[in-house]
């Protein structure tokens, strides 16, 4: 389990995030730029090593129901990649995201590394986008999905 200093220094380094302290030593950060009213990114890192992420927006995490998600036995990468995801969540589309996906159904999907590729249901395919580019084209989702996931990405929302 990482103690208080070694999540605040990983925490730190997410330069989308503004601290916040509060009550008790425990520690707050918001994501300033979100598209939603949630702004809480880190929910009271606790000097014990206890904290929170916000997770609502996010598949394949357990959450309580704000959308919160116990960071207390994370390990570095874990903690990296829910922040990563978490801030991924609330950002607002690029430019490039709209100008792709249109009116299309898509995924994003993301990998340990913070990078996003969209998945994007086009005339009875699956194409796979990284920006503007596109990486690939599959006859079913389960292909495309089948990709991402051995490429090491996983669904975001």
């Amino acid at each position: 389990m990482l103690n208080f200093n070694e999540k605040l220094s990983i925490i730190e380094s997410f330069p989308q995030l503004e601290r916040k302290d509060v009550s008790l030593g425990r520690v707050n950060f918001h994501f300033a730029d979100s598209v939603t009213e949630k702004k809480n990114v880190v929910y009271h890192l606790h000097p014990n090593g206890n904290g929170f992420v916000y997770a609502g927006e996010l598949a394949g995490y357990q959450t309580d129901a704000k959308g919160m998600v116990n960071i207390r036995d994370f390990s570095a990468e874990e903690l990296r990649a829910i922040i990563g995801e978490a801030i991924e969540s609330l950002s607002p589309k690029t430019v490039e995201e709209a100008a792709v996906a249109g009116e299309a159904h898509e995924e994003k999907w993301i990998n340990n590394d913070g990078h996003t590729l969209l998945l994007i249901e086009e005339e009875d395919m699956w194409n796979v986008y990284a920006g503007l580019n596109l990486d690939g084209t599959f006859n079913s989702y389960g292909e495309a999905a089948e990709y991402l996931e051995e490429e090491g990405f996983r669904l975001l929302s």
